[in-house]
């Protein structure tokens, strides 16, 4: 199937998707402020680069895109119907590489946390499993 945009447009939209401060992101760090947890962005020091750290605790948020991480989810699960083959490769090494950042995080000593896009933005329960978390 022919893509509706044209390469120059295409390229024009992927480069506006960021990887750091995302909506889902904002959504999240604000419902664990509000809580009273405090905690460090976008760890450089530590494997795959974690969206919230939190030092004393040795442990770490990581906030992942359904899309772009392959999550089990309807927006996951759909491919673009242009380069399939591509976005195939791409999705399967994203989920490779963050097998192996989280292997190296535990290895370490952190414990680590994926929450999903569609959980931020759906789920109610999320602040209660994330403080759990964050607590024990």
């Amino acid at each position: 199937m022919v893509d509706f945009m044209s390469p120059e447009q295409r390229s024009a939209h992927m480069a506006k998707i960021r990887s750091k401060n995302t909506k889902p992101e904002l959504v999240l760090r604000r419902l664990l402020h509000g809580e009273g947890f405090r905690y460090r962005l976008h760890g450089r020091q530590l494997p795959g680069k974690p969206d919230l750290v939190f030092q004393a605790r040795k442990k770490v948020i990581f906030v992942n895109g359904c899309f772009w991480h392959g999550h089990d989810c309807h927006v996951g699960k759909r491919l673009p119907k242009s380069n399939t083959e591509f976005w195939q490769a791409k999705r399967l090494r994203n989920q490779e590489r963050d097998r192996d950042q989280r292997l190296q995080l535990v290895a370490s000593g952190w414990r680590y946390l994926d929450v999903w896009e569609c959980e931020i933005l759906a789920d109610a329960s999320l602040l209660k499993r994330v403080s759990e978390f964050l607590r024990n």
